[in-house]
């Protein structure tokens, strides 16, 4: 079965097709959405099918993951996350944006998720779609970048090639217009040094 090609932008937001978007994730779908810096694939985190799923088109073992969560906001993130106060204060300033803050994961992380480790990559990303999709979901949903075959290009970007080479492993590819090809900072905050184990997208210095 072919996947759905929807196209979504951030400005008036078609709620009709968010909706629709949701109703497949609750079935167990899998989506490609843009953030804000590159495209993602991911699924409800509470569907094991589903990530499953996710983990055999990337080609890796479940128990080898290393999928971050998309929030809403920050509500959600001491459902599955230890955050110190030194931590949420940085997050509340830094958040949304190009930044994936791993911190320790609680006993609320799915188990298919936490099989091989004790941390959890925390999104919130400066884009509505994926914001919008997951407070409609009520939940968090699995996400892990969207990587290019080329040697030179790392990530893909354009919507419509990412729907050509996934049309047939995923239920909905959203548009939501050309991704960036430099993917999100990553900070390791489970302690309050806060080290950046890549650097992306997101400059966290003038955040400290």
């Amino acid at each position: 079965m072919m996947a759905e090609f929807i196209k979504l932008y951030e400005k008036g937001t078609d709620m009709k097709k968010i909706n629709h978007i949701v109703d497949c994730l609750k079935n167990g779908g899998v989506i490609i959405y843009p953030t804000d810096t590159v495209y993602g694939m991911g699924c409800d985190i509470h569907n094991t099918r589903a990530v499953e799923r996710v983990c055999q088109i990337k080609g890796i073992k479940p128990s080898k993951n290393n999928f971050s969560f998309i929030c809403n906001d920050l509500s959600h993130i001491a459902d599955y996350a230890k955050v110190s106060n030194t931590c949420f204060k940085l997050m509340k300033k830094a958040l949304p944006g190009p930044f994936t803050f791993v911190l320790e994961g609680n006993n609320k992380v799915p188990k298919v998720l936490s099989q091989s480790k004790k941390t959890v990559g925390i999104r919130v990303p400066d884009n509505e779609i994926p914001r919008l999709i997951v407070e409609e979901l009520g939940n968090p949903i699995v996400t892990t970048s969207i990587y290019d075959d080329d040697s030179i290009v790392e990530y893909s970007t354009d919507p419509e090639l990412i729907f050509e080479k996934f049309q047939n492993q995923v239920d909905i590819v959203i548009d939501g217009g050309y991704g960036n090809n430099m993917p999100s900072t990553i900070v390791d905050a489970t302690t309050d040094d806060f080290e950046i184990i890549r650097q992306g997208l997101g400059d966290l210095s003038i955040y400290l």
